[in-house]
């Protein structure tokens, strides 16, 4: 019986192997992860603006157009790489953005949009996360494309480049 455990470290090391080896060659997409909320009405939220705190933004009150809600913030790396696209899509192509800052200080989330130039029409102040909870998501940047219903009828993970724009994402933002 004693013998056994001097086995133990190989067999753990073994199934650590094959878990790792199983992810390498697995075709797994990390960027495609489904939302529960596929076409599904955004969770109902009352939250302020990042600009004006008076300000109170609702599901119900963002657009009746289709629209990219991006989960952003300004601890985000990746958000920072990301910014100038929805800036550019904003401003030449008329993309509709509104924000979700996502887990920040307001008053950095209002210097980053003074500084970096703010394409979101609006822009949800979701200090605590609850929003960010109830939408799923798993960390910034990402962007749910609404419907003029206020459906989601997609999630993308990740940041959004001119290369997944113009190949896939345009497209989609285009059907709503």
């Amino acid at each position: 019986m004693n013998r056994w455990i001097y086995f133990a470290p190989a067999f753990l090391v073994l199934a650590i192997g094959g878990l790792f080896l199983y992810v390498m060659v697995a075709d797994i997409d990390t960027k495609n992860i489904p939302t529960p909320l596929k076409d599904k009405a955004l969770p109902e939220f009352a939250l302020p603006s990042v600009h004006d705190p008076d300000e109170i933004l609702r599901n119900t009150n963002l657009s009746d157009q289709p629209y990219l809600l991006n989960v952003w913030a300004t601890w985000c790396i990746t958000c920072r790489v990301e910014h100038p696209v929805l800036y550019r899509l904003a401003q030449d192509e008329g993309v509709k953005f509104i924000g979700l800052n996502y887990k920040d200080s307001r008053d950095e989330a209002i210097d980053w949009l003074a500084e970096y130039n703010d394409p979101f029409s609006k822009n949800i102040y979701d200090e605590e996360g609850t929003l960010g909870f109830d939408l799923g998501v798993t960390g910034a940047p990402e962007t749910f494309f609404v419907r003029g219903d206020g459906t989601v009828a997609y999630k993308h993970v990740g940041e959004i480049d001119y290369d997944n724009w113009n190949n896939k994402l345009k497209a989609i933002y285009e059907s709503l």
